[in-house]
């Protein structure tokens, strides 16, 4: 008879330390660059003259920086202090544990050099180049091998619930951070993704929102689920409701990026489906934050002198509020007031400062005084930070919230029935916002504050302490013992049939019309109603299924990994397959000259997309404002799609031919002498650089492979019509009494920004 040994096991608390004391200077860097940059819309001195210093392209560098830097580093610090004790074994591979933490790192360093470089793939939160992406891929890898390793020389036979949520962000972030980084390079540091326009918009927000939900949601699910119940000392308040919580968020997220692109070219059936999706996200949402509150019900009378309990209440409670906020601006009417203003970065930075930034602090205040063996320094400094912290984003918040109110109610207002617009000039409505975006940056100010205070607290806590690992003493199983469900018995049940029936049902009743879609309301009807009669008769056996799914990670993993693949598929495939040949009423997709091409990449370059649309929705203000909405041709060959999704600025889809090339270079030079009070900052550098000619031939080759149809040109004749234009162009600039050499950088620009909204066919160039 073989049986069990026990054994006293030390953990890899290292690799805990590096990541969190990581995430503390990542964050504060992160922040600062935040403050700068919403300093720069009230200031624009604040861009200090420089190209490296401009909003456009410090922006991505904020973004990326609190997402991936801070929230990235502090994600996996948690998710190594818990796994370890969760499945009662060490990290498999001290060398996998460092390289995954040096690597990143690194990864970090090159975007904080490249980005503000103008370096760029130009869609957010994939705006790194293509060779650091490749290196984001090879780290996630080592993680997620030296994750799951771990598992299987686990000592715990059962998952537990926060082991389910880091499943679902392994292998979902691994699934969209490959399909949206998808590209061809032109050269070392340039690549063009592979969708183009509208299909890049989808897959794009496909990406964008669920990063949010499965970078910066779900594996902090999965920490609240362990450090939450830890502080409180007491159990999760629900099991069978974190099992719903689970299954239902990680199905439903991945439908629901195309909410992002309400009202625009985008089909209405793809909007349909975002709304419809975004909306039934309320349920399990609400069910998690409820599960986490519902756990501090015992530790109420810590709240008012544990630090650590009220940035975790704090944390969850914004949770819950970012989570009831995203549905709502899913809803068509919501978003139309909404969408491009200061109210979405209102929802977002809820999102990332109330709830990743609070389970941050709350996390790293917990794990200080056991990872150095040595109380926190000061509780009272603590308590200073949450006050801050908590002042901080409320005043951001609420400025935002009132701020794009303000400018959505403006933009939309009209008079005489409807027939003109009350406020014609865009810049009316940024003036009206000032004192609302100022409030902003005291507001964030307060906020990084804050934390930099809870950085000096950690360091003097630690600052001459002798860091300790963990240790547990553990029943070593003999692995005979061990329950095996096996691939019959995980995906011939009833949970799975019924599930997948269900599902089939409803694919079948939302993307059909006449008698099918009749069939497909009552197959799902029939499906749901049998599966609620099998479980009300049989429910013992569908938990015992359950139970014996989480001995075995693999099965498990496959089926999470089913429930986020399926949204995916079913949003992107239609899209793909679509005629690239597709052109829409008189709106013939535009071809760009090579001139027009290096113009564009010169607008990618300084994140022009960060304040400015390309994407004139279907809305009668919009229309009003800045012409015929776009349409579904007008921008596949764009690589990559500029819809943006902020308006500080004007849209610029219908932008060409509407000013002279001197109205546009004096704008780039000085927006002041164009529009009185513009936040722009002034582009001088573009009159002094050269435009990469040699980098056309490259890039057109590219573009004929992903289809646009350009000529067979030589790189010869690419340089002639390219230099050609620009000499035209500058010619004209003369005339209207600009001097400027025709082979500058701001003549690519006025090149591209003037052929905007017009058409053009290749054969007509010669």
């Amino acid at each position: 008879m073989i049986t069990g040994q026990k054994t006293t096991i030390e953990f890899n608390d290292k690799i805990v330390r590096q990541f969190m004391l990581a995430s503390l200077i990542w964050g504060v860097v992160g922040m600062l660059v935040g403050v700068l940059i919403a300093t720069q819309l009230n200031f624009w001195q604040a861009n200090f003259g420089q190209a490296w210093l401009s909003f456009g392209r410090l922006r991505p560098l904020h973004t990326n920086a609190v997402i991936f830097a801070f929230v990235g580093n502090m994600m996996f610090a948690g998710i190594y202090y818990s796994t370890q004790r969760l499945v009662k074994a060490r990290l498999a591979s001290d060398f996998l544990s460092q390289l995954h933490f040096w690597g990143w790192q690194l990864i970090i360093v090159a975007a904080a050099i490249t980005l503000p470089l103008g370096l760029t793939r130009g869609k957010e939160y994939a705006e790194l180049i293509w060779p650091i992406n490749i290196a984001v891929t090879v780290i996630w890898v080592v993680f997620a091998v030296n994750f799951f390793w771990t598992l299987a020389r686990r000592n715990e036979k059962s998952l537990y619930v926060a082991i389910w949520f880091y499943i679902g962000t392994i292998i979902t972030v691994a699934m969209l951070y490959i399909v949206n980084h998808l590209s061809i390079p032109t050269s070392l540091l340039h690549s063009y993704p592979i969708f183009g326009g509208v299909q890049d918009a989808l897959v794009q927000w496909w990406y964008g929102h669920n990063a949010v939900a499965f970078f910066l949601t779900t594996p902090i699910l999965g920490i609240m689920y362990y450090f939450l119940p830890k502080a409180a000392g007491r159990p999760v308040y629900s099991y069978r409701l974190s099992v719903i919580h689970f299954w239902s968020l990680v199905f439903l997220y991945i439908w629901a990026g195309p909410h992002h692109l309400l009202n625009t070219a985008l089909p209405n059936w793809l909007q349909l489906l975002g709304t419809t999706f975004s909306l039934m996200l309320w349920a399990p949402s609400w069910g998690g934050m409820l599960n986490g509150l519902l756990t501090l019900r015992g530790a109420w009378g810590k709240l008012r002198t544990d630090p650590v309990i009220k940035f975790f209440a704090a944390g969850v409670t914004f949770y819950g509020m970012a989570t009831f906020e995203g549905p709502l601006l899913a809803i068509k009417s919501v978003n139309a007031l909404a969408h491009y203003t200061d109210w979405i970065i209102a929802h977002v930075h809820a999102g990332a400062l109330g709830w990743n930034g609070f389970m941050a602090a709350g996390m790293f205040y917990w794990l200080v005084p056991r990872l150095w063996n040595r109380p926190l320094h000061s509780q009272s400094l603590a308590n200073i930070h949450f006050w801050l912290g908590l002042t901080g984003i409320l005043l951001y918040i609420s400025a935002m919230w009132a701020s794009g109110i303000t400018q959505g109610l403006m933009l939309s207002a009209t008079i005489e029935n409807g027939t003109i617009l009350k406020y014609p000039n865009f810049i009316e409505t940024l003036n009206a916002i000032r004192p609302l975006m100022l409030l902003r940056v005291v507001g964030g100010g307060l906020y990084l504050s804050g934390f930099i205070l809870m950085a000096y607290n950690v360091w003097r806590s630690i600052r001459g302490a002798q860091a300790v690992n963990g240790t547990m003493e553990v029943y070593i199983e003999p692995a005979t013992t061990k329950d095996n469900l096996g691939v019959s018995g995980t995906f011939l049940n009833a949970p799975v049939i019924y599930t997948g029936l269900i599902l089939v049902g409803s694919c079948v009743w939302m993307f059909t019309s006449g008698w099918l879609n009749i069939v497909g309301l009552i197959a799902t009807i029939f499906s749901t109603l049998l599966a609620i009669g099998h479980f009300q008769t049989r429910g013992t056996s569908w938990s015992e299924w359950y139970e014996k799914l989480l001995v075995n990670a693999l099965p498990f993993t496959v089926l999470t990994f089913l429930a986020v693949v399926i949204g995916g598929l079913i949003q992107i495939i239609p899209m793909i397959t679509i005629d690239r040949s597709l052109q829409t009423e008189d709106r013939v997709a535009r071809v760009y000259t090579p001139l027009e091409l290096a113009g564009r990449d010169l607008y990618v370059r300084e994140g022009c997309y960060n304040c400015h649309s390309q994407m004139i929705r279907t809305l009668v203000p919009d229309v009003m404002r800045y012409g015929d909405y776009s349409r579904l041709g007008e921008s596949i060959w764009d690589y990559p799609f500029q819809w943006g999704s902020k308006r500080t600025g004007p849209d610029l889809a219908r932008v060409g031919l509407k000013y002279n090339h001197a109205w546009h270079y004096d704008h780039l030079e000085n927006p002041r002498n164009i529009s009185t009070g513009s936040n722009m900052p002034s582009y001088t550098w573009l009159i002094t650089g050269n435009t990469d000619y040699a980098a056309l031939s490259s890039k057109i080759r590219v573009q004929r492979m992903l289809g646009t149809p350009y000529p067979a040109w030589s790189p010869a004749m690419i340089d002639t019509i390219a230099k050609e234009q620009a000499k035209t162009i500058a010619k004209e600039l003369r005339t209207q009494g600009r001097y400027v050499d025709a082979d500058r950088e701001i003549v690519a620009l006025i090149a591209y920004l003037q052929c905007l909204g017009k058409t053009w066919e290749p054969t007509s160039v010669h």
